[in-house]
């Protein structure tokens, strides 16, 4: 059973203060076959929450995709210091049509 475990996946900037607060962080470089490999690594961990920054998802998006379906892990995408591309809109939106049934955000 998973007991709330949170892993962050993301450039060293964007998990450096999700490691100040203690949490299990994965920094990767914008490099497709590292970022599926440390994925891939982070689902064989068993964590309750992923939080992915918005430039590595699109990377990570077919690792991630086979878990939507699943109450666990839940895998936010959280936009950081670049301007967002709406990766991280179309995702949440994802969630809460899965979760409501209804397209709240109106994609």
């Amino acid at each position: 059973m998973v007991e709330g475990k949170v892993a962050v996946l993301g450039d060293a900037d964007f998990v450096m203060p999700f490691s100040a607060l203690g949490l299990d962080t994965y920094p990767v470089e914008a490099d497709a076959a590292e970022v599926t490999e440390t994925a891939e690594r982070i689902l064989k961990s068993r964590y309750a929450l992923v939080v992915v920054a918005e430039n590595i998802a699109p990377l990570a998006g077919d690792v991630f995709e086979r878990t939507q379906k699943q109450a666990v892990p839940c895998v936010v995408v959280v936009p950081f210091t670049t301007e967002s591309e709406g990766f991280a809109t179309e995702s949440l939106s994802r969630l809460l049509k899965l979760a409501t049934g209804i397209d709240i955000l109106g994609n």
